[in-house]
């Protein structure tokens, strides 16, 4: 189970993240960016998971500067919340979230190496601080919608990039483009849609979320290992 982490951006912004400790070996420290719906009961989940594998993960609360304790579900009604809380957040100048994550990076650098990974609008997060942040060693991206079409910025670490095979928001024939754009990136294809990860959401693909889950343990072993 995880616990409450007090930080604070270089701007002064102060928030309430969920961080998990292993109880073995520490492998490397990573940063988890929550979808949509906040650091819900899923997010929290995937923060525990992982720290049982070995990693101390932090999982950023990227909504705070708009509003604080975000928790939905995957209801339309929590979507369209969702979905208004990330359009505000877009809007606010300079991306003043970037920060915030730079904040936790900056926590756990003192452990080991450390990466990022996050799903859907954290997705896209995830590509961003990885052409933009300090720190890093490794980034994973789930479907980020938005990060295909972001690929004129360059990545300072190495990044693996999941995409589903039939996604809405994120139209195959752009991801070749990105993968065209990027060769340095690594990009994986599943079966499944947008989301596939998520064993919360309908659709959930179970085996393309373990075939992903094994590349993406693979990949932060190979770059955050000591």
């Amino acid at each position: 189970m995880g616990q409450s982490l007090h930080l604070t951006a270089s701007d002064g912004h102060t928030f309430q993240a969920y961080e998990t400790i292993p109880t073995d070996k520490r492998l490397g420290g990573l940063v988890l960016v929550q979808e949509i719906f906040g650091v819900n009961t899923h997010i929290q989940a995937t923060a525990d998971l992982y720290a049982s594998l070995g990693y101390q993960v932090v999982a950023v609360p990227t909504f705070d500067r708009i509003q604080k304790d975000v928790n939905l579900g995957y209801t339309e009604a929590d979507m369209k919340t969702g979905f208004g809380l990330m359009t505000d957040l877009e809007n606010l100048p300079h991306h003043p979230v970037m920060l915030d994550l730079q904040a936790a990076i900056n926590h756990l650098l003192p452990f080991g190496k450390v990466g990022i990974f996050g799903f859907c609008y954290g997705g896209l997060l995830t590509w961003r601080s990885a052409c933009q942040l300090t720190g890093l060693s490794a980034a994973v991206s789930y479907y980020g919608g938005g990060m295909q079409n972001a690929f004129d910025q360059i990545p300072l670490c190495p990044v693996l990039a999941h995409f589903a095979e039939v996604d809405g928001y994120i139209p195959l024939a752009s991801v070749e483009h990105f993968k065209k754009e990027r060769p340095e990136v690594e990009v994986q294809i599943y079966p499944g849609h947008h989301g596939f990860n998520c064993d919360h959401r309908g659709a959930y693909l179970g085996q393309s979320a373990q075939e992903a889950r094994t590349k993406t343990l693979a990949f932060f072993a190979q770059h955050l290992a000591h």
